[in-house]
């Protein structure tokens, strides 16, 4: 009888660098990835006051080229990419014709002709197939994972910092611009994901080292993921895998707003169109704790006489709040302001239906 070897995770291509910053690492979806260098609450801290930067090339890139590439991935994904131009970015789904979800990710629209599409790691690979097993003649799909570094630089003094590493900054929200650096070629975008001002930068695998050298150096502080969901938790935002996911259609997970729902076909549709129509079984709210408790995923959420009303997807300990937060499928007749309970290891804890997200949003233009 023999055993399968495991498979290695894949290290980034700044693992070196992770390495002599001192970062602790975690596996994340077959990644080796940071999840911390000076410690969570710190690193969240820089973003939220200053300026941090992730190392978040785990992120996949499928490049979707023809004539009519645009109106082929229109086709599919959830969003309307008409609502946009060449120059802008937009986030989408990717569903299954039940209406679950495959994968969230942001759609780059270089041309009607190029795009790049950034789906999540574990999701990269299907995506891509999903994309070319349907693409019409003339549509080349490619999958260039690893190509690409991504760099995300958040925070309020984000400007600052790439101004000072000589990169264009001041664009629109969810737009980007295609720049170049020491001979280099990037693309900057003011996109993150986590509500703070802030940019990602794509950028190829092999400069990755130098720009993010020059980054540390010009002040943005190392996150790792660690920091990144405690970050996104608190304006609210879905992570695939737990708040969207096969289960959790776009409907449960109030994302319909990414939802092209004119829009004639996309993967899904109909599915969706009737649960919208018909009403949904459960709905994503945001839950704080009344007392010492931190919500975490898998944890049952309680009505006042002990029923069974829901389940947290998303739970933390909110470093800006100093409580407990989190995201949690509850029953569409959940009221904002309701308290429930959580059942943590046996034991109550009181958590209140709240609207995410938990900390003031800043304007993002």
């Amino acid at each position: 009888m023999t055993t399968s070897e495991p498979v290695p995770l894949v290290r980034p291509v700044l693992h070196d660098r992770h390495v002599a910053l001192g970062a602790r690492f975690a596996a994340f979806a077959g990644w080796e990835m940071p999840l911390q260098y000076s410690g969570v609450v710190a690193e969240h801290t820089a973003v939220r006051e200053a300026a941090g930067v992730f190392d978040v090339s785990h992120l996949g890139t499928v490049r979707v080229t023809g004539p009519v590439a645009a109106a082929y991935v229109n086709s599919c994904l959830t969003n309307d990419l008409s609502r946009i131009e060449p120059g802008m970015a937009q986030y989408t789904l990717c569903c299954t014709e039940s209406g679950g979800v495959v994968d969230d990710l942001i759609v780059y629209l270089r041309a009607e002709d190029d795009l790049l599409l950034v789906p999540n790691a574990a999701n990269t690979a299907e995506v891509a197939r999903l994309l070319a097993e349907q693409a019409p003649d003339g549509v080349l799909v490619e999958n260039v994972h690893g190509d690409f570094a991504i760099l995300a630089v958040q925070g309020p003094r984000s400007d600052a910092v790439l101004e000072a590493v000589g990169l264009p900054v001041g664009h629109r929200y969810m737009s980007f611009v295609e720049a170049e650096r020491a001979g280099v070629e990037l693309t900057v975008c003011r996109t993150g994901y986590t509500g703070e001002r802030g940019y990602e930068l794509v950028v190829p695998a092999a400069a990755a080292g130098e720009v993010w050298d020059a980054v540390v150096a010009a002040g943005a502080v190392p996150a790792g993921l660690g920091a990144r969901d405690t970050l996104r938790t608190e304006m609210g935002y879905p992570l695939h895998g737990q708040d969207l996911s096969l289960e959790i259609t776009p409907v449960m997970a109030r994302a319909s707003w990414a939802v092209g729902w004119a829009k004639p076909a996309f993967w899904g549709r109909d599915a969706l169109v009737a649960e919208r129509q018909s009403g949904t079984s459960r709905r994503l709210r945001g839950i704080e704790a009344l007392d010492r408790g931190i919500p975490r995923p898998g944890m049952s959420v309680r009505d006042a006489a002990g029923a069974e009303i829901g389940t947290v997807t998303s739970g933390t300990f909110s470093p800006t709040r100093k409580l407990g937060i989190g995201l949690a499928l509850l029953d569409p007749g959940v009221e904002l302001g309701a308290e429930v309970s959580l059942d943590v290891r046996g034991r109550e804890s009181r958590v209140r239906v709240v609207e995410p997200p938990f900390v003031p949003t800043r304007p993002k233009g």
